[in-house]
């Protein structure tokens, strides 16, 4: 088991508050990308910061887009679509959208959406 598995949601949330916003995204933007990401809505999202809950509870309760599948690309030098362990993919899943609103992609890329 990683020892990522157990950080609390709120402890990586805020990096990537910070990573988003120093290129000019805002937390709206990435509350967004997670809410897609994961199916939660706005109080679900502020609970999990509220309650500590670790990435495993984290990715427990959430219902994943069904067009995550469609999430691609290298993330700490592995590909994402490749990742065997179920919940380290989701959490680079949720790594790779991050990246990419940081990179300025815009939103409709971003959540694979027409």
């Amino acid at each position: 088991m990683h020892r990522i598995y157990s950080l609390p949601f709120a402890s990586v949330y805020p990096l990537y508050v910070t990573k988003v916003e120093k290129k000019g995204r805002t937390t709206a933007e990435l509350d967004e990308v997670i809410e897609w990401l994961t199916g939660f809505d706005d109080a679900d999202l502020k609970q999990h910061l509220d309650e500590q809950t670790t990435l495993e509870d984290f990715f427990d309760d959430a219902e994943l887009n069904p067009n995550a599948s469609l999430i691609t690309g290298v993330i700490c030098g592995m590909r994402v679509e490749q990742i065997e362990d179920p919940l380290m993919q989701k959490i680079r899943y949720m790594d790779k959208l991050v990246d990419e609103l940081a990179r300025g992609k815009a939103m409709v890329k971003i959540l694979r959406t027409a």
